[in-house]
């Protein structure tokens, strides 16, 4: 098993962006009203993150079919650290309450693509 440090160093010499992110894989861990009850409070610590810069990307996730909506969720922190990002989590009302669980784990970004159209007179925003 290579470690960490040792691979984002070698993906950096490659030229890869090696950008650490850390990605909580939230799930249900009490009853659905018990989700429901924290969703306000939860929603409202996102956009407090959000508004920090400390979340990335957050959202909700289908079963494997495609079709349904289990409850499981997926949250990208921006932090300094996988400590730094447990606390983000914890802090979290949805994990804080017991309404869920999650598990947390680092996420190297080497490649990919991120578009972004801003349309200036029509005011508007579109990510793709």
């Amino acid at each position: 098993m290579v470690a960490w440090n040792d691979y984002k160093a070698d993906a950096k010499s490659r030229g890869a962006l090696a950008l650490e992110l850390y990605v909580a894989h939230s799930t249900p861990d009490k009853a659905p009203e018990d989700v429901k009850a924290a969703l306000g409070n939860h929603l409202a610590y996102q956009a407090q993150l959000e508004a920090k810069g400390q979340l990335a990307f957050a959202g909700p996730m289908s079963d494997e079919t495609g079709d349904h909506m289990q409850g499981m969720g997926l949250i990208i922190y921006r932090a300094a650290s996988l400590e730094e990002a447990r606390a983000l989590a914890e802090a979290d009302p949805m994990h804080s309450s017991g309404a869920r669980r999650f598990t947390l784990r680092r996420w190297m970004i080497n490649e990919g693509s991120l578009t972004l159209n801003v349309g200036l007179s029509t005011k508007t925003v579109g990510l793709s």
